[in-house]
């Protein structure tokens, strides 16, 4: 990557490029079992270290299992600049399916299989999937706080959570990070975003390219990607990183050719006119 488009210290003391990358496409058809191509898969993270990514995002359901197994064949030994951020909190019955599981017990198993299958002593960022209704938040973030303590997790994260889960989440433990679903088509966590700025907690928005309806070549992207010699895809990941400076894309890929172009949005620079003109055109 010739510029990740700077850094961010998750936690204020882990660095990380601010454009990672995200494993949930590596797996099979619903986020269930293997990759079609295992050997293409590998070869997508080991590329993305060569282009400068440090950040990989992974979970224990992607698969399930499959995914941390990738990253591990593909990574591991880790280079020292290399984080992986993992998560535990939804559980698994089929493709498509997800349940919510925070029961302090469930999220102590799953760490300890997450270190053990990603070969590490310690997990840089142990994210909480879902907030499980059925048990009380300061039981399943206080678990993840005790394993912090212990040394097996870094830092802690949460994933789709309000600014008020948030807020009661950080009187039980340090909130490093938040991930939640945003892109350009899709701003109904704006209020976060804002949270996460001013408390310097890096966020983290999956489907960072709607799932492909920004990357369209007749999408509402296409015209203006025609004027920046950019893909459409490229210009939603660069407005993300323009957003905030606490913004942490993560897209994911089973193509090198795609992960070549993204990753060279990091290089894209966006003035104010040209953020809020795509801004409007997605609105």
């Amino acid at each position: 990557m010739t510029g990740p488009s700077d850094t961010f210290r998750i936690g204020g003391d882990l660095p990380v490029s601010r454009l990672g990358y995200g494993t949930m496409q590596l797996t099979g058809e619903g986020v269930w079992g293997p990759p079609e191509d295992h050997d293409g898969a590998i070869a997508v993270l080991r590329r993305a270290v060569e282009l400068g990514v440090t950040l990989f995002d992974t979970a224990d359901s992607y698969g399930p299992e499959v995914a941390e197994d990738l990253l591990r064949e593909a990574l591991h030994p880790y280079a020292d600049d290399v984080v992986i951020a993992t998560k535990a909190g939804l559980t698994r019955t089929g493709p498509g399916q997800w349940i919510p599981v925070g029961r302090p017990s469930y999220l102590r198993q799953q760490c300890e299989l997450s270190l053990r299958r990603l070969g590490l002593e310690r997990i840089d960022l142990f994210q909480l999937h879902r907030i499980d209704p059925e048990v009380a938040l300061e039981d399943q973030v206080g678990e993840l706080a005790a394993l912090q303590q212990e040394g097996k997790i870094r830092h802690i994260g949460l994933s789709e959570v309000s600014v008020e889960q948030t807020r009661a989440a950080r009187e039980v433990a340090t909130i490093a990070t938040v991930q939640n679903l945003y892109n350009l088509a899709d701003r109904s966590a704006e209020e976060l975003v804002d949270y996460c700025e001013a408390e310097g907690i890096g966020f983290i928005p999956w489907f960072p390219l709607a799932t492909g309806a920004l990357s369209k070549d007749d999408g509402p992207l296409a015209a203006a990607s025609r004027e920046h010699d950019a893909t459409p895809s490229q210009l939603a990941l660069a407005w993300l990183l323009r957003r905030s400076p606490v913004m942490l894309p993560i897209p994911g890929t089973r193509s090198l050719d795609h992960l070549e172009s993204n990753t060279a949005a990091a290089g894209i620079e966006l003035s104010d006119t040209e953020f809020e003109a795509l801004a409007r055109a997605t609105a």
